[in-house]
């Protein structure tokens, strides 16, 4: 068995004395797993970075091995990322979502997409809105997607301001005033042809709206707990959000 394609590299595991198993978003193939023989070795661990693009060739004596893998570099952001608790943070909590879903499995959109935020991960302004954007993808990949496109009581289009924790559909300002108390904000920012400017509060609007969904359908039921690095990239966010407010103000003479 061969097959060779692209992947975005999100993470490795030592394997042996020299080896590693590298783990890779791929275009076609979806999030694979292969060993790398002399993955440890100085002139292959610049490579084997978490964030890299590379060009794979995969093989194995049956479709079900785990296979191996030989990697060369299409992209190194690694370095650039690394440099960025954002990007860092980000790019862990990413790699968590994309192993809630099944190993093989392909998921193009998704992969677009991550290779989209690789780009943009150390952009603290751009990685909020994208991550969120991408953990709607996960839940939609996953069988959970949420309709944002109407209201889920009156159809109308317009003044869409919640979603009911119940169905996952949006509802508008009217319909759901009387229930504005169990309601989850949603944030215009996520509203089809909508282009409202986008801070921090906004963005931790979103993420809290992911994370009821997520917790619902994928983490209790599995018995899990959201990733580590999801709180630690949002705690990233407000630092920069923050540091970017604190701006000194000129000084009367």
């Amino acid at each position: 068995m061969e097959w060779r394609d692209e992947g975005i590299i999100l993470g490795t595991r030592k394997h042996g004395e020299t080896s590693v198993i590298l783990e890779v978003m791929t275009r076609a193939h979806g999030r694979h797993l292969g060993m790398v023989r002399g993955g440890r070795s100085r002139k292959a661990q610049p490579l084997l970075q978490a964030g890299n693009r590379v060009d794979l060739i995969w093989r194995a004596r049956l479709d079900e091995h785990l296979g191996m893998f030989q990697a060369e570099a299409l992209e190194l952001n690694a370095a650039r990322l690394f440099e960025s608790a954002c990007a860092v943070y980000g790019l862990q909590t990413l790699a968590a979502h994309l192993r809630l879903l099944p190993e093989r499995d392909p998921h193009g959109g998704l992969y677009e997409m991550l290779g989209l935020l690789i780009e943009h991960l150390d952009d603290a302004t751009a990685a909020g809105e994208l991550v969120v954007r991408f953990e709607l993808m996960v839940l939609e990949e996953l069988g959970f997607g949420l309709d944002l496109t109407q209201c889920a009581a009156t159809g109308r289009r317009d003044d869409l301001t919640y979603v009911s924790p119940k169905s996952g559909r949006a509802v508008s300002r009217e319909a759901g005033l009387p229930w504005h108390d169990k309601m989850l904000a949603l944030p215009a920012f996520l509203l089809r042809g909508s282009s409202p400017q986008v801070d921090i509060t906004t963005i931790e609007q979103a993420f809290r709206l992911t994370d009821f969904f997520f917790a619902r359908h994928v983490y209790e039921p599995r018995g899990m707990q959201a990733p580590d690095a999801r709180a630690g990239f949002l705690n990233a966010l407000r630092k920069r959000n923050a540091a970017a407010q604190d701006v000194p103000g000129d000084t009367a003479a």
